[in-house]
């Protein structure tokens, strides 16, 4: 180690004799300072790197533990708060900076902090180790993608590319090389850098079946599925007995509307890998299952010998044994499997509550209906956005298909564009924080923000967008977007809020049966309801403070009972002329995503309303999360 630390020291020395204001340099001459216990010497250095880096939580976070330890705590606490910012899940920082909180003043040295700092230690070693190596050797293959993956672990993602990229230049066929270059750009969110990074290597060996599946992977999660069904397939040609492909493209074809396609794909999978559960519940959520199909009888044998699964095989197998079940009328059957899935899943994802519950109660004490009429007036003309907000299962997938279908509407479904919107704008206003009112910024400002997020909605639309003109409204489909109604209306006082409601027993039953990727409130009935509680006292907020007609409610169970009337209503409230396609939702050819991607493929069904319940003594967690007490469920 010692040697590795003296040619670290040199590379840096050289370095800054030559560009005084070498950033890395900088941090390499800290961060060694650091090890050292010189922390007086090491603040200079890091202050500087981290002026020059300003996007780096590592230099932030070792620039913390100096100040920390030349007792200087405020300061550290800064900087550990600027790495966390930077880094939210970063380790060392959140340990270092609770250390700092809990001491104001004095220091530390207790084991999670000997432990960080050793991390620290290993990784820049590591960092020297491999500068070391491709300064005796420019092309050492081992060297760059070493430094690549010390770089990346480190959060240095734009100089991990480099290496990567360098490795790459040297091997251009070699896929590793390009599986490390493009992780790194994926990490940067350079989709279109990444695709074009794995093409250049299909063009010099074609016959690389695992990249034409990762292309087609990241064209999908670009939102090109034309161009990703073509590598897809192409990658099963060269290997047609590959299960994970098979996935991948029934995935692609089931988005897209090809359910029957998709279900034969499932089905070669399961044939393939008849012992991988993400098969089965695949296959379960797009089709109902006979009592006599060979994949159910396949899931109750794997079901007995299921130990040998792990976590996450066994969530799969019960959530799709619970959804077959239920298809089948075997209610209580596929609840008991439910809980089981639930049960896994939480434990597997821990899912802390108060955060939100502060959030929200946040925003309606800033959101008053006199900090609204602040920026009244001032808000961007467009009436091109619509926004569906509302709780999952709530029929907004249907709601959506039914105004995709008409000529005038892109139905862009569920997409961050909003939220990742503000998030720059917060960095742009520092003013400003998101989930705060707008009326600190200029209107100018605001407008700015306003027209970033359609310029967003029209490079959205342009991918798959297949109308004449250009679509008159844009919809967004993001439930959680409710948080965010106020700063809706200050941006775009014309834009068309439509939530979809739905009987709430109904619809946090629906939740719980489905595991979903990213809402961690649903695998718990408790959590479930009080977020259910959340969300309700957040829309009757919303209520008070705007006018009468800002928002539209549609409730599932009216369009179920008058579809037509309750379809002709969306569109009229959308500002749009009638057109009949809206009634042929299910005729729509378009991409969707969500859990309801073979519902909206079918016509209109009653099935939905009133599901089966358990017993009310079962549902209490749910029922006391909702506020409505133990009642007769009436549907057991």
């Amino acid at each position: 180690m010692a040697e590795a630390v003296e040619n670290a020291i040199q590379y840096a020395t050289t370095c800054l004799t030559q560009v005084p204001d070498h950033p890395e340099a900088l941090l390499l001459m800290g961060t060694i300072h650091t090890w050292r216990k010189q922390f007086e010497r090491a603040v200079p250095f890091l202050r500087r790197a981290t002026a020059l880096m300003t996007d780096n939580a590592e230099a932030f976070n070792t620039l913390g533990l100096a100040l920390h330890e030349s007792g200087r705590t405020e300061e550290a606490i800064s900087s550990f708060r600027k790495a966390i910012d930077l880094h939210p899940s970063l380790p060392s920082a959140l340990a270092r900076l609770q250390q700092a909180l809990a001491t104001r003043g004095h220091a530390t040295d207790n084991i999670e902090q000997y432990r960080a700092v050793l991390a620290i230690e290993a990784r820049m070693e590591t960092i020297a180790r491999h500068r070391a190596a491709l300064a005796a050797d420019p092309q050492n293959m081992a060297a760059l993608t070493g430094l690549g993956d010390a770089l990346r672990a480190a959060g240095r993602h734009e100089e991990a590319a480099e290496q990567f990229r360098t490795a790459l230049a040297h091997t251009p066929a070699c896929p590793d090389a390009a599986r490390n270059l493009v992780q790194a750009l994926v990490e940067l969110d350079r989709l279109d850098e990444a695709i074009a990074c794995y093409r250049s290597v299909l063009e010099q060996d074609p016959s690389l079946h695992a990249i034409h599946a990762a292309t087609g992977t990241l064209l999908r999660k670009a939102g090109r599925h034309a161009e990703a069904i073509h590598h897809l397939e192409q990658a099963h040609a060269l290997r047609p007995d590959d299960a994970p492909i098979h996935a991948a493209l029934a995935q692609l074809l089931q988005e897209q509307g090809h359910i029957d396609a998709a279900i034969a794909h499932r089905r070669q999978a399961i044939a393939l890998a008849p012992e991988e559960p993400s098969h089965y519940l695949a296959l379960a959520r797009l089709t109902k299952l006979a009592p006599d199909d060979p994949a159910l009888a396949a899931m109750h044998a794997l079901v007995e010998r299921e130990e040998a699964l792990d976590d996450r095989g066994r969530m799969n197998l019960h959530f799709a044994l619970g959804k077959a079940l239920a298809d089948l009328g075997r209610n209580q059957e596929s609840f008991d499997h439910l809980l089981k899935a639930n049960a896994i899943r939480r434990r597997l994802m821990p899912y802390d509550e108060k955060p939100v519950a502060r959030a929200a109660k946040a925003v309606r004490e800033h959101f008053t209906a006199e900090a609204l009429a602040a920026t009244a007036g001032t808000g961007h003309p467009s009436s091109r956005p619509i926004f569906i907000v509302g709780m999952p299962r709530s029929g907004s997938t249907l709601v959506e298909q039914i105004l995709a279908s008409h000529p005038d509407i892109y139905g862009a479904g569920e997409i961050s564009t909003l939220t990742d919107t503000l998030k720059d704008a917060a960095r742009r206003f520092p003013a400003w924080q998101v989930g705060t009112p707008l009326a600190c910024l200029s209107a100018q400002d605001r407008h700015a923000i306003a027209e970033e997020y359609l310029q967003r909605l029209d490079k959205l639309a342009a991918i798959d967008w297949a109308g004449d003109h250009p679509p008159a409204r844009i919809s967004n489909k993001m439930l959680d977007n409710f948080f965010h109604i106020g700063i809706i209306k200050q941006l775009w006082p014309n834009a068309q809020i439509i939530h979809t409601c739905r009987d709430p027993v109904d619809t946090c039953m629906s939740c719980f049966s489905i595991p979903f990727d990213n809402l961690d409130f649903t695998f718990d009935l408790g959590e479930l309801g009080r977020y259910h509680r959340q969300y309700q006292e957040q829309m009757a907020h919303w209520r008070r403070v705007l006018p009468q007609d800002a928002i539209l409610d549609v409730h599932y169970e009216n369009i179920i009972e008058d579809f037509e009337a309750n379809a002709r209503r969306i569109i009229a409230y959308c500002d749009l002329p009638w057109h009949d396609a809206c009634l042929r939702f299910h005729e729509t050819r378009r991409v969707v995503r969500t859990s309801s991607v073979a519902q909206v493929r079918q016509p209109l069904y009653r099935t939905a309303v009133g599901r089966w319940r358990p017993d009310a003594e079962t549902l209490r967690p749910l029922l006391e999360g909702l506020g409505t007490g133990i009642a007769n469920t009436g549907r057991g």
